[in-house]
């Protein structure tokens, strides 16, 4: 059985297109304008209004309200020393979803379990990291009995933090948070795409929802990270299909499945450099048309110089090159043959510019670029599978047309459609964005999609079995806790439960948590009751 095309393009229509420009003007506006102000029209944009509303001032004057008793511990009450200002922009529930015109002045209520309150907060700093923002995303949730959804202003950027709440299995009056959710660094300038997306799938209008349970259900599934990974493996696939179609490549000596092989090796090799592209690695220009119109001498898009000139030596004689090694080819005895040197300055209108371009991209030691040919050559009986090499008629078999990366459905289009991020999303938190965990789930489906005859065979003979997430987090904290089973000892002397305390201390879903009950908490709860190092 092939592997699905699972979701698809979303149709463009008038309705999400008004949507999409309403959300970017709503994010430029809000450079400068007063936080609740901009945090509103934000939310306006979307479709959510409200007036139930409160004033609250300055951080410290947030806590008095609303933690008089200090049910936060210091640890947690320092999250919000990097708070310049914070506002509640007001409170969502099925009033205000079922009656959204001529809404009336209604009173904030602290107590309203089904309702969303919406906060904005503007931080000191100009960068976060995923970790510090949900956990000042939990300490919010604290004090409060409804869902918190925090829009966090960052400098010039905004990231909006969701917290997944469940009830409490034994005590249904208390709540379990779970996971916090992000959308992370979405530039209130000249935003990314995907970010604009994500947030208009969560626009009111778009979700269709008649009461606040429907709207929390929708909410969950619009930020479900597998939805958006199922969406991206399905438009993945279909390119791959054209590809199939439209490449052809030097026979790799394998057998059947010559051209699959080839276009899932390209597509591995891309999308790891798409990664460290997000860090800032690899220039983003390279993958830009008017680059290719630029430094190529007959760029078009049914030839293959593209694909030879720039990918070829990004993939071989840069990613796979030491920096002191880097040089072209002088065409001689000596050096036609090494895979190490740039090839192809006959396509490129400036090879000196071209090369310096590439200074600063790193060497990746991990086997993934390495050049297939045979050192030997043809002549000794080698193959040309790359055909990485300025032989003409040794590429007569080579044929990447520059259209499948750079029309509306080519590849790179495909890739700046979703944004990618270079940490890997944990149990308790997570941001929607595509991970590195990604490689290992794309390799692995097209390699069983090609051929799925051999599938399992193919999965052996490459030892591409890719492992989930949710296996790796078990089989880690199951060896935790064997190692600290017995290299700790519980100082109360209580034994017979020290491997379900251990088990507690790493399970962040274990039906005794409270609201108020985190990793930290429970490393404390843990200690309280006992814990000895040897």
């Amino acid at each position: 059985m092939n592997w699905p095309v699972i979701g698809g393009e979303k149709k463009e229509t008038g309705k999400r297109e008004n949507i999409r420009e309403s959300l970017k003007k709503a994010l430029a506006d809000s450079d400068g304008a007063p936080l609740r102000e901009g945090a509103a029209n934000l939310l306006d944009a979307l479709g959510y209004r409200s007036e139930r509303t409160t004033d609250v001032g300055s951080a410290a004057e947030f806590l008095k309200r609303f933690d008089p008793e200090g049910k936060l511990t210091e640890k947690q009450r320092a999250v919000f020393e990097s708070w310049q200002k914070v506002e509640i922009v007001f409170q969502i529930t099925d009033t205000e979803i079922t009656e959204r015109r001529d809404l009336k002045k209604l009173d904030f209520e602290a107590s309203h379990i089904k309702s969303f309150l919406f906060l904005a907060v503007k931080l000191t700093g100009e960068h976060y990291n995923r970790t510090c923002l949900a956990e000042m995303t939990r300490a919010v949730n604290r004090l409060f009995k409804m869902p918190a959804l925090v829009l966090f202003y960052a400098g010039s950027t905004l990231t909006l933090a969701v917290i997944h709440r469940r009830a409490h299995k034994k005590d249904p009056e208390r709540d379990v948070l779970e996971k916090v959710t992000l959308i992370k660094d979405i530039r209130t300038q000249n935003p990314h795409r995907a970010h604009v997306e994500i947030l208009a799938d969560l626009a009111l209008p778009e979700l269709n929802v008649s009461n606040f349970d429907e709207l929390h259900a929708s909410w969950e599934k619009a930020l479900d990270t597998e939805e958006l990974n199922k969406r991206f493996y399905g438009e993945l696939f279909r390119w791959f299909e054209r590809a199939v179609k439209e490449c052809s490549f030097p026979d790799d000596g394998a057998g059947k499945g010559n051209t699959e092989r080839h276009v899932i090796r390209l597509i591995t090799r891309l999308l790891f450099i798409w990664f460290l592209k997000e860090k800032g690695l690899v220039p983003n220009e390279l993958f830009e048309e008017s680059f290719a119109d630029e430094k190529l001498k007959n760029h078009a898009p049914d030839r293959t110089d593209y694909y030879c000139a720039v990918l070829q030596n990004l993939f071989f004689a840069t990613l796979n090159t030491e920096l002191k090694q880097r040089d072209f080819s002088k065409r001689t005895r000596e050096t036609h043959r090494d895979f190490s040197k740039y090839r192809y300055r006959s396509l490129l209108s400036d090879p000196t510019d071209f090369r310096h371009l590439l200074r600063s991209v790193p060497f990746v030691n991990g086997g993934l670029f390495d050049c297939l040919d045979d050192f030997e050559g043809v002549r000794k009986g080698g193959q040309r599978i790359d055909a990485f090499t300025d032989n003409v008629a040794q590429r007569r078999d080579l044929n990447v047309p520059a259209q499948l990366f750079f029309d509306s459905q080519g590849l790179f289009p495909l890739f700046g459609h979703y944004k990618f991020t270079i940490e890997e999303n944990t149990p308790l938190e997570k941001e929607v964005a595509l991970d590195p965990e990604l490689l290992g789930r794309v390799f692995e489906n097209l390699l069983a999609a090609y051929n799925p005859e051999t599938r399992d065979t193919a999965r052996k003979q490459t030892g591409s079995y890719y492992t989930p997430r949710a296996v790796v987090d078990y089989m880690v904290d199951e060896s935790l806790v064997e190692t600290l089973a017995q290299k700790c000892t519980p100082s109360d002397g209580h034994s017979d439960s020290w491997r379900q305390r251990l088990d507690y201390l790493l399970d962040y879903k274990k039906d005794y948590e409270d609201a108020s009950g985190d990793a930290s908490e429970r490393f404390n709860a843990i200690e309280t009751n006992g814990i000895s190092t040897r």
